[in-house]
């Protein structure tokens, strides 16, 4: 289990979570906000132009030298949607000075490049360096092609665009095509601005260290507005009627059936942990029913599985199947979610998926970066649900539980990535 000490200073929550498990100690800036299809491209831009350069360090090779510098440290963007909040991630880790002969005040450096980074990056007249923004650009650009390249990722996508469309669920996390070109380094850097204002800003430190060790360093080096809590996104509902299948003729060899459920049950909802065992139960691991008879029993699937998105309120399920196995493919499909429906699954089921998800949760408290993402499901929803009280609540989950939970999920969408007519030969 782990601890986590929260304070709250101007505009930006630090969460430090003390730990002896590592000789490095781990940085993670979160800045959140909701997606919106008007700047979600902009936003996606922002996080690469900033680990480019900062004033102290003006360019890509004199930021990695100094990196260097600092025993090898490292530094990495990332985006991310959970729920209908756009989540820019900047990471950094950096050796812990107390296992070094060295006594250069490393963590300190480090916070100290993070404020360079967010308060005084690189930028020419009133805007960012124009050569930076252009060059990730281009590589903005072939972030969103290459989605259109990796065919499970793209009907992962598509399935969304097509269930959540017309709303901010169905955006991609890297923005749209089309609205990269009108992006310049002034508008990006106006953007910047609005974003620091008024983004939600959380600050990790994981390490071997205290609050009461950093808070000073923190306080002195961002200086962020108080901004006004902001409300909680709740999911956009799309109520539907009948089942929309949306079947999309491509140049290739492998199908893939990709079906989109409304689960009802957000991380918020008491049910959810319910949902997880029954997600578990029904195609989350390699015990589970879409596993073994989907691709093992009717060897109908290159791959089959389930998960959820717990701030969404959604299930996807993905199999890759070969194109003229789609009747008989969504039929086997059907027919595991009915038997979980009509409570059709073993105790021994029961037993093995908890125990799964119990190693799942504790593995992914084994990093750094788990026990951050393990915290932030805290930022984002209303309801904290706190490790040790999470393990507890999947324990007490009940073959009932199981089946309520069950019977409030509705397929909403199926999407059929397939071969063009007469392709086979």
């Amino acid at each position: 289990m782990f601890q986590e000490e929260v304070k709250t200073i101007g505009g930006l929550r630090l969460h430090v979570i003390p730990t002896k498990k590592y000789k490095t100690n781990t940085l993670v800036l979160k800045m959140k906000a909701s997606l919106c299809e008007k700047d979600v491209t902009m936003r996606a831009l922002v996080p690469y132009v900033l680990q480019n350069a900062t004033e102290r360090h003006p360019s890509m090779k004199a930021l990695r030298t100094y990196l260097d510098e600092l025993y090898g440290a490292t530094l990495q963007v990332d985006l991310a949607k959970k729920g209908e909040n756009h989540i820019i991630t900047i990471r950094m880790d950096i050796a812990n000075e107390k296992f070094l002969g060295d006594i250069s005040p490393l963590l300190r450096e480090a916070l100290t490049l993070f404020s360079d980074m967010l308060f005084r990056p690189f930028t020419e007249g009133d805007g960012f360096s124009v050569a930076i923004v252009e060059q990730e650009k281009r590589a903005l650009k072939q972030k969103i092609q290459s989605l259109f390249d990796d065919k499970m990722r793209y009907a992962q996508h598509r399935l969304m665009e097509e269930m959540y469309k017309g709303s901010p669920y169905a955006l991609e996390v890297h923005g749209k095509l089309e609205d990269v070109d009108s992006i310049d380094a002034k508008r990006l850097y106006e953007h910047y601005e609005h974003m620091l204002k008024h983004d939600e800003i959380d600050l990790y430190i994981v390490g071997d260290v205290m609050l009461a060790d950093v808070e000073h360093d923190v306080a002195e080096r961002f200086s962020l507005e108080v901004r006004p809590p902001r409300s909680i996104a709740t999911p956009t509902i799309i109520r539907r009627t009948d089942v929309q299948e949306v079947v999309e003729k491509q140049d290739v060899k492998q199908g893939k059936l990709h079906l989109g459920y409304r689960t009802n049950t957000t991380y918020n909802d008491p049910d959810y942990d319910a949902l997880q065992v029954w997600n578990g139960i029904f195609g989350g691991f390699a015990h589970s029913k879409l596993f073994i008879n989907v691709r093992e029993k009717a060897s109908l699937a290159y791959y089959a599985a389930s998960r959820i998105e717990s701030h969404q309120g959604m299930m996807m399920v993905m199999a890759g199947i070969d194109p003229s196995k789609y009747e008989r493919a969504l039929e086997i499909i059907h027919a595991q979610a009915e038997a979980m429906r009509n409570g059709q699954f073993s105790d021994e089921e029961i037993v093995q998926t908890k125990a799964v998800i119990r190693n799942q949760l504790l593995e992914t408290i084994d990093t750094a970066r788990g026990m951050i993402e393990m915290s932030y499901h805290n930022v984002i929803a209303t309801n904290q649900r706190p490790l040790q009280q999470w393990l507890e609540g999947i324990e007490k989950v009940t073959r009932e539980d199981i089946v309520r939970v069950g019977k409030k999920i509705e397929l909403d969408t199926i999407y059929f990535l397939t071969e063009k007519e007469g392709e086979k030969k």
